[in-house]
């Protein structure tokens, strides 16, 4: 995946969000009508019966009517692997979404002319009902692009993200063997004696977090304010994610690590309250996200 930042205009914001909101809606019904087959009863409607469904549904709906059939269709077939995915044990049960915490479509058979860049950092991605949107022209796309998923992380930044099979990069060559083991207090130690440490904030953004924590305790649950302090945290801490990844693939990418020792999961003899916080250190140390 080649994922770019999008700079929607406030009105393509409304616009991809109303996108969003069909996708839900039409992915919890589908949802529901799994959770309401039992053994002995006739089985759950298929693609095909779905998509019949949601004719219907457009046609007696003036709000899902207004949105893109692409979108909502692309939304029952991605159900529908899902569950082929369950069936065949690899992935687990599609579960509900949520609104502000699974904000996302997908959209397929893009054409040729359906991106295009403006400058050396500014390019257009055309999206239906939508139209022409910016992005950050961060690096060329990827040649023969068949599909692209837009998505909405809780910050509340756009990114849309191409499917493409990125090229292979070519190790060092220099044969040099580097072991690593994996830690909390040391991100990672090398057996060459150098120590790695995952960055995080900053101890005024630290100070801040603190801050804004004791005012989301104090605020009122479904006020505007409390609605303005979530994002807030959420753009803070959606810093230190960035800080993150980009130290781990700027590391595993420039460490060849051939040998490691696993890091120690959390003892089923510890309480609640120390897994998570050692399962919470863990990823805050780059654990989680790092591939060797």
């Amino acid at each position: 995946m080649s994922r770019y930042r999008l700079q929607p205009t406030p009105a393509q914001e409304r616009a991809l969000a109303e996108h969003c909101g069909h996708v839900r809606y039409v992915w919890n019904l589908a949802v529901e009508q799994r959770t309401h087959w039992k053994p002995g009863r006739k089985g759950a409607p298929g693609f095909a019966e779905q998509c019949r469904q949601l004719t219907e549904a457009r046609a007696a709906n003036p709000w899902l009517a207004a949105g893109s059939v692409t979108v909502q269709q692309q939304a029952l077939r991605d159900f529908a692997q899902a569950m082929a995915d369950f069936f065949a044990g690899t992935h687990r049960r599609p579960s509900w979404r949520k609104a502000g915490r699974h904000e996302g479509f997908r959209i397929i058979a893009v054409k040729a002319g359906d991106v295009r860049r403006l400058s050396r950092r500014v390019g257009e991605v055309k999206i239906p009902k939508v139209g022409w949107v910016r992005l950050r022209w961060s690096r060329a796309v990827p040649d023969g692009v068949k599909s692209y998923r837009v998505t909405r992380d809780r910050a509340g930044r756009w990114h849309v993200a191409f499917a493409a099979i990125p090229e292979p990069i070519a190790g060092p060559g220099t044969g040099e063997v580097v072991g690593v083991d994996r830690g909390v207090t040391v991100s990672a130690a090398l057996s060459t004696g150098e120590l790695l440490h995952a960055p995080g904030l900053r101890e005024s953004e630290k100070t801040r977090l603190v801050r804004l924590l004791r005012k989301l305790a104090r605020a009122e649950r479904g006020s505007n304010r409390r609605s303005k302090i979530k994002a807030a945290l959420a753009r803070l801490k959606a810093r230190e994610s960035d800080r993150r990844k980009d130290w781990v693939e700027k590391t595993s990418t420039a460490t060849r690590v051939t040998r490691r020792r696993p890091a120690t999961p959390a003892s089923t003899s510890l309480g609640r309250v120390a897994r998570a916080k050692l399962s919470s250190c863990a990823w805050s140390a780059g654990i989680g996200p790092t591939r060797t």
